[in-house]
Formats: structure tokens, sequence, C-alpha cells
């Protein structure tokens, strides 16, 4: 079974554009063209990728499982062109780099400038997301290497040699919220209080129920859900909620006294952090350098 780079940007359009015409003007081609391509990639691999109605096309069950990759296909395709130019001295390099939030604050920043003094031309784009958002981006291709916690649980997913080291996510509250000035407060006090905290299946969220349930307690009902970490802290800090935040994120509102952790007997797990990349793919040479200049700074963290 064969078919070509341009089925596959054809077939990619259509399923963005919901249709052939915008997708042919898209790509700056006949709508023929563009219908012969989808035709021959059906041929190809024996299967109809799209359900034609009048009011457009939708993916069929084969088309949303050809999605996913034949993106990340392109994504690989326009590295290995970015790499090969940087290679001839025609590039300066691209860097994309995912990370959650807590990592941000205090390794990524340090490993980009390490990185940027030996290749000052390099262009960097980081992504900022909860583990589930760094996985579906990482195996899209959509970015190089990804830093976070758990994320290798996904079996697209792999580690990067052994760059792992632990931190600490905890009870947080606002340094003014009336329980620290109760005594003896115990988990199961903070049941009926309000938590802001990120999705399900994220690794705050399972922090969240893996506390409550070595307690012999059922998680606490979120009251609030949101991926912004500037939302958390401002839901915490301003309107009395309480959450779950690795040390690192809350660092600088540590400093300002307006978030500190809420010191209550097992309100504290440690956690995994690694490097991934994408099962089956290479890293590309800037990604190579990247990890390189954090591995150090992850050494330091474990001694």
């Amino acid at each position: 079974m064969t078919f070509e780079a341009g089925q596959l940007r054809a077939f990619l359009a259509v399923a963005e554009h919901g249709g052939v015409g915008r997708a042919a003007a898209d790509l700056g081609l006949t709508q023929p063209a563009v219908s012969r391509s989808l035709r021959r990639l059906e041929v190809a691999l024996g299967a109809p990728l799209f359900e034609r109605h009048s009011t457009g096309m939708r993916l069929t069950e084969y088309g949303r499982a050809l999605a996913p990759r034949a993106r990340a296909i392109e994504e690989e395709a326009q590295r290995a062109v970015e790499e090969i130019h940087t290679m001839q001295g025609r590039g300066r390099g691209t860097l994309r780099v995912g990370s959650v939030g807590s990592v941000i604050a205090h390794l990524v920043p340090r490993a980009v400038d390490a990185l940027l003094v030996g290749h000052p031309g390099l262009e960097v784009h980081i992504l900022e997301g909860v583990e589930d958002v760094l996985v579906e981006a990482l195996a899209a291709a959509e970015i190089d290497v990804a830093v976070g916690a758990e994320l290798d649980a996904d079996e697209r997913i792999a580690v990067v040699g052994s760059l792992r080291w632990q931190d600490h996510v905890t009870v947080v509250a606002a340094t003014g919220h009336p329980l620290r000035a109760e005594p003896g407060v115990e988990l199961a006090d903070l049941l009926d209080q309000r938590w802001a905290m990120p999705p399900a299946r994220t690794a705050p969220r399972r922090a969240l129920t893996e506390i409550f349930r070595r307690a012999g307690l059922d998680e606490p009902r979120t009251t609030v859900t949101t991926r912004s970490v500037v939302a958390l802290k401002a839901l915490v800090a301003d309107a009395g909620f309480l959450s779950v935040m690795p040390r690192p994120l809350f660092s600088a509102e540590r400093r300002a006294g307006t978030i500190e952790s809420l010191h209550v007997p097992g309100g504290t797990r440690a956690r995994r952090f690694g490097v991934f990349r994408r099962r089956g793919g290479a890293l590309t040479g800037p990604a190579e350098s990247f990890v390189e200049e954090l591995r150090p700074i992850i050494v330091a963290l474990r001694t």
C-alpha cells in the first residue's frame, strides 16, 4: 500500500474545511484535483474516509482514525525540512516544547536560556498545558518534547532516557483563608469547601483523588474546573477556593504572601516527573540539545 504526501494534504484540508471547494481554495488546487487525491487515498486504504452530505463532508470512523496520524506525518515532514535547512545554514531551527505550569515556572526558562547561548538563532515555541493536552500535542507532533508528570501511561509516549525526578503537590489556600485560624484541621474538614481544579484525568486531579483516598475519603466535589493556571491562582487567592498545586507553581504567590500550603495531615503527595517524546519518533536536533540542557538541572533536583 502506498500513498502520496499530496493525498494526505488533500485529506487534511477537506477534514478541516468540511468540503472539497474550500479545501481546494486553501490548497491552491482545482476541485477535481482534490477529489482525485481523495479517491486515490481511499482506494489505497480500502476504506471510505468521508461521508458525503448535502451540507458538506464528515469523517467516517476510518477518517477519524487516519486524521491524527496524517497530521503527525505532516508535522514530522515539516520538522525534517526545517532540520535539514538548519544543517545547511538556510534556517535558524525551531524547538517546540510543551510543559506543565510548574515546570515552566522554574525549569524550562533555565534550560532555554542555556540552550540559546549555544544556539542564538533558534526559535522556541512553548506550549503550557496539563498532562492530557501535552499527550495529544506530542502524539500529533505539534510539539517535539514534553515535560510533565505521568505522561508515559499513554502507549504513544516514551520517556527520554533517565530524566525522571520527583516533586510534591499539596493542598493550597489563600493566606487569609478562615481554615487557617481553626485548630486541628483534617482532610475531612475540607470536603465541604469550594474547590477549583484542572479537569478529570489530569495529574493534579489524580493527586487530589489519591490524597483523599489514602485518608479513606471520597474526593471533594470540584466547583470550578479550568485548565487556566491564572484562573486557579486567582480563585484561590481572591475567592477563597482550595486547590492542589505543585509547590513551584505558587512560589511567586508564596513570596507575595497570597497563597500558601494548607497544612493538614496527609495533604501532600509526591509525584514523578519526566521528559517525554513520541514513541517511534526521533528527537529533532534542537530537542536533543534542549534535553541535554535540562539534564544537569534535573540532576541537581535529585540531590
